[in-house]
């Protein structure tokens, strides 16, 4: 009997500590980053994405290619996101500033963004090739070959205040 008490206790402990490991991030959306990525003094990472290919990735879709899930995979952040960890995420934000970082809920206050390693550890994702080749790959209908390095410059968004 103890010994099965105490297998118990330490299966719950274990399950325990893994769903406290296995964490969901809430997807905040493109305005929550906008109140400190928007200055010029910072970057204005937000302009430079609004008026890039990303923030408009849903115009680029036409007729049933708008609902299609094979096209919204890679056109808008809010279509793959689970719905129940959707905040403020809209989903003609098009391919959102946290479809590259990842879900800001934990990491978007400014106490956290200040530390790079406690922001990782909340779920800033900190972009690479990989991360771009989810959607930039032969299985789109208009895949045209992909060079991150030249991409990456187009779609450049630096701190200077960090540099």
């Amino acid at each position: 009997m103890m010994v099965r008490s105490l297998l118990i206790a330490c299966f719950l402990f274990f399950m325990g500590n893994i769903a406290m490991m296995a964490q969901d991030f809430d997807y905040v959306g493109a305005k929550k980053c906008k109140m400190c990525h928007n200055k010029p003094a910072t970057g204005a990472q937000y302009k430079i994405w609004s008026e890039g290919p990303h923030a408009n990735a849903m115009a680029s879709l036409k007729g049933e290619e708008a609902s299609d899930p094979k096209c919204l995979k890679c056109h808008s952040t809010a279509a793959t996101a689970n719905p129940d960890l959707i905040a403020g995420l809209k989903a003609d934000e098009g391919v959102s500033c946290e479809s590259c970082h990842g879900a800001g809920g934990s990491y978007f206050p400014n106490a956290v963004m200040k530390d790079r390693e406690k922001s990782i550890e909340k779920g800033l994702i900190v972009p690479t090739e990989q991360t771009c080749t989810k959607c930039h790959n032969d299985e789109s209908p208009t895949f045209k070959g992909f060079n991150y390095e030249e991409y990456l410059k187009k779609i450049a968004h630096p701190n200077p205040a960090k540099e």
